[in-house]
């Protein structure tokens, strides 16, 4: 029956497309028969069923002469012709704003930005020992933009401060790398952001000259200096960028952030004015490591036996005042956002088939059970059965996380950051801060997506403040 009212409906486009529509009447129903092509994905017909309609809405109805150019570039965006589609929808678009129909024009700018590329952005995060690039493209919710992650990678950058000759050709060429991936995007150079992390800018702070002579040459592999690069994250900024790009807009009122780093644990909440609270520590499991064998190199009995006290006397003393200093916001947000290495091997030494999944909650049983395993079976935890894991894509990515996480963790990190989290856990337990810990998925980049983030948010916001469209 479906082939049957399709065949008829052609018969129909057949016999009408072969005439300009004589009225505004017939016009309309042209452009509903044609939206009604599209839907079926008849996109070919629909336009020349439009093109029929256009001459007497152009005579008659600004409004319907808006609609119909609208249709013509959906249409065309149909088939990926987008060099055909853009002028149509740009006049459409310049049609809703002179008639104030600002929904309309909002819409149609929104595809503009998408078939124009203007989605679609890149984020650089220049670390100590690496440099992450994420590939966003944008989309926008609840009168804000949300990023839509479409590809991440690391470069090892593994002697980012300078070699003997004074040079920094190894971070040089890690960035041009990076560059040069990114260039397969067709990202302009105006949407790509480059962060340097605080840990660097904080280590580099120490001897200005090396700090110098590192943003000189790493801006000389940037393109025609058209790219900067942001050296003005701080750790408080770290940790508001983080919980920008970490939790998810329409969330803030429920859920504060925390990223458990290297050398620092960081997070913080937006409140409704979209003032920033935040949470530093400067303790990470790099440091409390390094604490707990002091100038030794214990073997791992040794160390399993030392670190719990000594990462509940760093807790003590440096993570509980904080903590009970933002009680009262983070006792409305029954819910904390986390990322870092620990939380993910966690998620993912634990639960693999969940590899696919954004957000996965951590709960005391499996912050115990980790321990269990870290402390006395370590090869076992590190080395999951897949067996269970049915989905393809997400066998792949558990697959790659476990690689990831044997090349950059040890036994002994292990140890430190779940002892690091189990205390966090306890810290907001005691403080009636928190109830759920949930781990996201591509929070290692969230500080350098809350950076662009920002940065569109602001950009559109001003914009529509001034009464027009946001078309960077």
């Amino acid at each position: 029956m479906k082939s049957i009212s399709l065949v008829l409906l052609l018969l129909l486009v057949q016999h009408v497309r072969a005439q300009d529509a004589r009225d505004m009447t017939q016009a309309v129903h042209y452009i509903k028969l044609a939206n009604t092509l599209r839907a079926v994905h008849k996109a070919q017909a629909s336009i020349d069923l439009l093109k029929r309609a256009l001459p007497i809405t152009q005579r008659k109805s600004a409004y319907w002469e808006a609609v119909t150019n609208e249709l013509l570039g959906l249409a065309y965006g149909d088939l990926n012709e987008q060099k055909q589609a853009l002028p149509y929808l740009e006049k459409a678009r310049s049609q809703y704003a002179q008639l104030k129909y600002v929904a309309s024009g909002w819409a149609v700018n929104e595809v503009i930005r998408d078939i124009a590329g203007k989605n679609v952005y890149a984020g650089i995060q220049i670390n100590a020992s690496d440099i992450k690039v994420a590939i966003f493209k944008t989309k926008y919710e609840s009168e804000f933009y949300d990023k839509d992650i479409q590809s991440t990678f690391d470069i090892a950058n593994n002697n980012l401060f300078a070699d003997a000759s004074g040079t920094y050709r190894v971070g040089q060429d890690a960035l041009r790398t990076c560059l040069d991936s990114i260039q397969h995007y067709n990202i302009p150079n105006e949407r790509i952001f480059i962060v340097l992390g605080s840990e660097v800018r904080e280590g580099l702070n120490r001897t200005p000259e090396s700090a110098r002579n590192l943003y000189t040459q790493l801006a000389q592999a940037l393109p025609n200096g058209q790219i900067r690069i942001d050296t003005t994250v701080n750790p408080r900024r770290e940790a508001e960028l983080f919980t920008i790009g970490a939790i998810p807009r329409k969330v803030w009122p429920s859920t504060s952030a925390l990223n458990i780093g290297e050398n620092s644990t960081v997070g913080g909440y937006i409140d409704v004015d979209k003032s920033f609270s935040g949470l530093y520590v400067p303790v990470g499991v790099g440091t409390l490591m390094k604490q707990i064998e002091g100038r030794r190199s214990l073997s791992i009995d040794a160390f399993r036996r030392e670190a719990p006290r000594l990462v509940k006397a760093v807790a003590d003393t440096a993570l509980t005042p904080q903590v009970r200093r933002l009680r009262s916001g983070l006792t409305q947000r029954s819910t904390v956002g986390i990322g870092g290495d620990v939380a993910l091997a966690i998620v993912t030494y634990l639960h693999p088939d969940r590899a696919n999944t954004a957000a996965i909650p951590i709960l005391a049983d499996d912050v115990e059970r980790f321990k269990k395993l870290v402390m006395t079976d370590y090869r076992t935890l590190t080395r999951p059965s897949l067996d269970n894991v049915a989905d393809p894509v997400a066998r792949n990515r558990a697959e790659a996380d476990i690689s990831g996480l044997l090349a950059r963790t040890n036994e002994k990190q292990l140890i430190t950051g779940v002892l690091w989290l189990e205390s966090i856990m306890r810290a907001y337990g005691d403080a009636g801060a928190a109830k759920r810990f949930v781990f996201i998925r591509d929070a290692d980049i969230s500080w350098v997506t809350g950076k662009f983030l920002e940065t569109i948010n602001y950009e559109y916001e001003s914009t529509i403040a001034k009464g027009a469209l946001y078309t960077r």
